[in-house]
């Protein structure tokens, strides 16, 4: 069966590639020339439009900035959907909020055509590795069908419940991350304004109670003043305003969430939207006056 793949951008491009590597047939689109070139260069057919990978694929992943997005391309007024077959499965890997991820179920419900929401967390390095934890949501029908598949691109693929589900995990994941990086910034820059050698501090914890996944990826980054985007600021922006949206909803405690949102609006606003969300050290560097980086 032919794979349709939407979305080649920093997580799309090496996710897709991943599945080429693995033997299966893939067909992407992505309305960037250049992405367009590099995925023909790794072997994978081009599509002229998405609507020839609804036509053509029986399985299609979309990889977007957005839900909204993802909706408009699905069930919008030129939705692809249309084009599909009975039967086809759509897997939105797309961080996005979890009620745009129902409303889409229930518009392809009705075409006999099956959706499922599957965020990933990882970053780029992750990406690339294959390694990524994805987070599926949705009947488990489907998931069971779709599993073989994303465990090409994850080593940790887990069904978290009702389609919608996924979402809310990945908003959980984001929320969890950003307050993590924060709190590792300003571990940091306590050391460093009182003189102790921050290597040397990491080299310390990182294997303690305070030692993650996170730690291990982001520490190395601060230090070096190495924002180069596993993921953007813009995109962590994005996500925790859907956390916030959803907590709304249900009357969750989101103080927190609150603040690493204006924490990140600042550093777009101050030029870092698109730099790598361990950049929020740069937040504590502006308020300390002292570099992590050295």
């Amino acid at each position: 069966m032919k794979i349709g793949f939407i979305g080649l951008g920093i997580m799309g491009a090496p996710m897709s590639q991943n599945l080429k590597k693995a033997g299966y047939q893939v067909m992407v689109f992505d309305y960037s020339a250049n992405r367009m070139e590099m995925a023909k260069a790794a072997g994978m057919e081009l599509a002229e439009n998405s609507h020839q990978i609804a036509r053509e694929c029986g399985i299609i992943i979309t990889m977007l900035p957005d839900s909204p997005l993802v909706k408009n391309l699905l069930i919008g007024e030129n939705g692809i959907a249309k084009d599909m077959k009975t039967g086809t499965l759509v897997i939105d890997m797309t961080s996005g909020a979890p009620n745009d991820s129902r409303d889409i179920y229930a518009g392809l419900k009705k075409l006999d055509i099956h959706f499922m929401d599957a965020p990933v967390s990882g970053g780029e390095p992750m990406a690339i590795s294959g390694q990524l934890a994805i987070m599926a949501g949705g009947d488990v029908e489907d998931f069971e069908r779709a599993k073989s598949l994303l465990g090409v691109m994850g080593s940790n693929v887990t069904w978290v419940g009702s389609v919608g589900s996924g979402n809310v995990c990945k908003l959980t994941n984001q929320i969890i991350v950003a307050v993590n990086i924060a709190g590792l910034a300003e571990g940091l820059m306590l050391a460093e304004k009182a003189g102790a050698d921050t290597e040397l501090v990491f080299a310390a914890i990182q294997n303690g109670l305070a030692g993650s996944a996170v730690m291990n990826a982001k520490v190395p980054m601060m230090l070096a003043g190495d924002n180069k985007p596993g993921f953007r600021i813009d995109l962590h922006i994005k996500d925790l305003t859907n956390a916030m949206s959803t907590g709304k909803l249900f009357d969750a405690p989101m103080m927190l969430t609150a603040q690493m949102l204006e924490i990140m609006k600042d550093l777009s606003a101050e030029g870092d939207g698109s730099s790598d969300h361990s950049a929020i050290a740069k937040y504590y560097e502006r308020l300390g006056n002292a570099k992590l980086s050295k």
